[in-house]
């Protein structure tokens, strides 16, 4: 009996280490088909500054920039940077994947298009007794 579970465990572990040696493969092997990294992991202390000079010895960087919130002015906990070559940002994301700034880990991966948003809709409409009608609330007078 003990040698069946000593024979499915190691068969466990072999099987789980082709899975992540195929996974870490495909992953580090990747091209970036565009100079513009997306960073993940940021510290609501990050600033575009710092996130700048963590960046910028791998490559000539066109732009860092941290996402704020409109409304409270802090950081959204993700950024970008754009380098002037594929071949900076790639460095770059090797380098920098899973790295430290300001105490936290980042994630750094290519940056995706931004898809289009719908077209915004009017927030309240008139009715016919004078009322508005607010669609998150309800009737309002």
């Amino acid at each position: 009996m003990m040698a069946f579970f000593s024979g499915a465990q190691r068969f466990l572990w072999q099987s789980s280490s082709v899975v992540a040696s195929h996974f870490t493969s495909t992953r580090f092997t990747s091209t970036l088909t565009s100079p513009k990294l997306f960073i993940s992991g940021l510290s609501r202390l990050t600033t575009d500054e710092k996130l700048t000079e963590a960046f910028s010895p791998f490559g000539q960087l066109l732009e860092a920039k941290v996402i704020m919130d409109r409304a409270s002015g802090r950081s959204k906990g993700y950024g970008f940077v754009t380098y002037a070559t594929v071949e900076d940002a790639e460095k770059a994301r090797a380098g920098m994947n899973a790295k430290f700034i300001d105490g936290w880990v980042i994630f750094v991966d290519p940056a995706k298009p931004r898809e289009p948003r719908p077209p915004q809709q009017p927030q309240s409409q008139p009715s016919g007794a004078g009322f508005t009608v607010n669609k998150t609330i309800g009737w309002c007078g």
